[in-house]
């Protein structure tokens, strides 16, 4: 057994009951707030309620109208998850993260150059998860098997906060009773066409022939999906997944034709992808534009330079470009940008100064504070948020609108704290930088 998976178990609502005392125990959806939200996490709490990540806010809010909605503290989720590959790595030098919360990693690559024998694997599994706890007051799920395939339906199995090892020789036992969504690359399309043919299980998959799967669904889908459905899955965990690329979209609340808007949403982008590239010490030279037309419709547009590059000038050029291409008057509901083909290093860009974007005309107002709201970097006080009463000390943002904002007053380290209101523009009461990763963080609860 080579391969272990691990999944923070609802990671972002895990992490916001850590530090919210009053919220252990209850449905908490972490996610966009605004008409055009989605679910990024729902605690179990929530779950029961049939609420889901990728789910509309607006269908959560339905299901579950209860919940504590908050719109994240990704800066903390980041330190969380950092903490965490540490301790993978000091498990194996080979650790493919898939996300901020979840990652494989290669036991074998590990001290001894060997999979270790299933004594030694639950042992070192169950101190793995035992580690993060104390070190991040999260919980983890945990599935170990021969393959990559074969350790992730073992974690999912383990949810929440548990271990399940697959011991060699059983893979088609645990795999042929699934239903298809288990396999990677059956997705709601797939799954319909092959439903029509009496296929609801792995294991009726597996009796499909290949060359039957292959006229189905195409040579390379067909194929792999009947290797997998025989719990034959030779993907390698490589440690070379962690940068790709780099890029950041936002959702609008209503749709958007302002040609100069667009644009000076673009360049905001391409400055926020710019300061991350510039952060992690790299550079790229594909530049790609994601919109999303009012319709549904979702055009990408590419760019590669002869050179990589950092530079939120060259970044903000290009993408404008790419948009000045597309017919956006019936109007825009998304953009992104992103940045690929990454290396750690830059050559410097002798025509960038050539690239900044056109001067607006001298009758037409700059869009900058139309852009700060559009992208909610003015929204102020966003529930969850940490934030100091010079008076009452520390908490956070509960809820805020018509020139207040209610902040509970509590930490990881204290039990639940009392609700208090204040004008929005009150001095005393100042946005947080976010807490350190307790020691103790469930000594309260």
């Amino acid at each position: 057994m080579r391969v272990l998976h691990l999944d923070l178990d609802a990671f972002f609502a895990s992490v916001e009951q850590r530090d919210k005392p009053s919220l252990r125990g209850k449905p908490v959806i972490v996610g966009g707030l605004g008409p055009r939200g989605v679910v990024s996490t729902a605690s179990y709490e929530a779950r029961v309620f049939g609420v889901r990540s990728a789910m509309s806010m607006s269908e959560a809010r339905s299901r579950c109208p209860n919940a504590a909605y908050l719109s994240g503290r990704f800066g903390v989720y980041r330190a969380v998850s950092a903490v965490v590959m540490a301790r993978l790595r000091e498990l194996s030098p080979v650790v493919e993260p898939l996300s901020l919360d979840e990652a494989f990693v290669d036991l074998a690559a590990g001290p001894g150059g060997a999979p270790p024998a299933a004594d030694e694997v639950r042992a070192l599994a169950r101190s793995l998860r035992s580690t993060i706890v104390d070190e991040t007051g999260v919980t983890a799920s945990v599935g170990v098997a021969a393959s990559k395939l074969m350790a992730k339906i073992a974690s999912e199995q383990a949810k929440p906060n548990g271990l399940v090892v697959i011991e060699p020789g059983t893979e088609l036992d645990v795999l042929h009773p699934l239903p298809i969504r288990a396999l990677p690359g059956v997705g709601p399309a797939t799954a319909a066409r092959l439903a029509r043919f009496g296929v609801k299980t792995v294991g009726d998959l597996a009796r499909i022939t290949e060359p039957d799967l292959v006229d189905l669904l195409g040579d390379a889908h067909g194929r792999s999906l009947h290797r997998l459905s025989l719990a034959r899955d030779d993907r390698p965990v490589s440690a070379d997944r962690e940068s790709k690329s780099v890029s950041v979209e936002d959702t609008f609340d209503r749709d958007l034709t302002d040609p100069a808007l667009l644009a000076a949403i673009v360049a905001r982008l391409a400055d926020r992808v710019a300061q991350r590239l510039a952060k992690a010490g790299l550079s790229g030279r594909t530049i790609t534009l994601k919109t999303r037309l009012h319709d549904f419709t979702t055009l990408s547009r590419s760019s590669t330079l002869p050179a990589p590059t950092d530079d939120a000038r060259m970044l903000s050029w290009v993408t404008t470009q790419l948009l000045a291409d597309l017919d956006t008057t019936g109007g825009v509901r998304l953009l992104g940008v992103g940045v690929s083909g990454l290396s750690d290093w830059v050559q410097d860009d002798l025509f960038v100064a050539d690239a900044a974007p056109t001067a607006l005309p001298a009758d037409q107002a700059d869009p900058a504070d139309q852009v700060d709201e559009v992208l909610h970097e003015r929204r102020g006080w966003s529930p969850g948020m940490d934030v100091v009463h010079a008076v009452h000390g520390a908490g956070w943002v509960w809820g805020s609108g018509r020139g207040r904002v209610t902040v509970r007053f509590e930490t990881a380290a204290t039990p639940p704290g009392p609700v208090r209101t204040f004008a929005a523009d009150d001095p005393e009461l100042t946005p947080a930088p976010p807490p350190p990763i307790p020691t103790d963080p469930l000594a309260a609860a």
